[in-house]
């Protein structure tokens, strides 16, 4: 009786660990997939590195002002709350998949591949989209040569002392582009968006280095007009 109890203990837990019935805790495997993928996001009561990151691009763009400890309180989760708003997410204070995104940190998230997309000259995938999806918010009205330079001009920043040094980082600092202030940032790019970044992260640069640009007709800022104009193409200027 013994040997028959020790065998069925033997098989429930095999059974558990190979996930073949019992995934987690006695969940069923649907269940458990999804705890799985919950425990993947961040949210209030978290810590780490991820947490860390975090914090650490929101106190950068202006969003957080607490200390960058690893650990998601209520500071933190307030900085997030505020970043979402901002960029037309889900307002609900947690890291999942859609704020990691636009965090810069989809391979964080396990949303996309580290390695380097096809002929960009090093830069990755998300990267990749997320420059096309700011060009595509920007400037899609715009000629093909006014969307790269769109393009160039987020480029050059993440080269300048200036500016953060990731694409990331220079699309969602605060106040930088109208497309993240007002939601278009979150709109689907087109071919044409894409090939526009591809061809921005290969080199092309019609601005010649220029960190500004501005539409004269539309532009409310004084201090835009003082920069020193170097090129204009479509309807934007382009000025260091």
């Amino acid at each position: 009786m013994k040997r028959i109890k020790a065998i069925a203990l033997a098989l429930t837990l095999l059974c558990a660990l190979s996930g073949g019935a019992l995934a987690l805790y006695g969940m069923p495997p649907r269940e458990a997939a999804g705890f799985a993928a919950e425990a993947a996001v961040l949210r209030q009561g978290s810590t780490g590195s991820e947490v860390r990151t975090v914090q650490t691009k929101l106190k950068r763009w202006g969003y957080y002002s607490g200390a960058v400890d690893g650990i998601y309180g209520s500071q933190t989760k307030k900085a997030v709350i505020y970043f979402q708003k901002k960029n037309g997410l889900a307002a609900d204070g947690i890291v999942g998949k859609n704020t990691y995104a636009a965090l810069g940190m989809m391979n964080e998230a396990g949303g996309s591949s580290s390695g380097n997309a096809a002929g960009t000259n090093g830069y990755t995938s998300s990267e990749v989209y997320l420059l096309a999806r700011c060009i595509y918010g920007e400037a899609r009205g715009e000629c093909y040569e006014g969307q790269v330079a769109v393009g160039a001009v987020v480029l050059n920043r993440v080269k300048s002392p200036s500016f953060p040094n990731t694409v990331s980082g220079v699309i969602y600092q605060k106040g930088a582009f109208t497309a993240v202030d007002d939601g278009q940032i979150n709109l689907t790019p087109n071919q044409t968006a894409i090939n526009a970044a591809k061809d921005a992260m290969n080199g092309w640069d019609p601005t010649y280095g220029c960190l500004y640009y501005y539409n004269p007709v539309t532009a409310t800022s004084q201090w835009i007009f003082s920069r020193e104009t170097v090129t204009t193409i479509g309807k934007h200027v382009f000025a260091v």
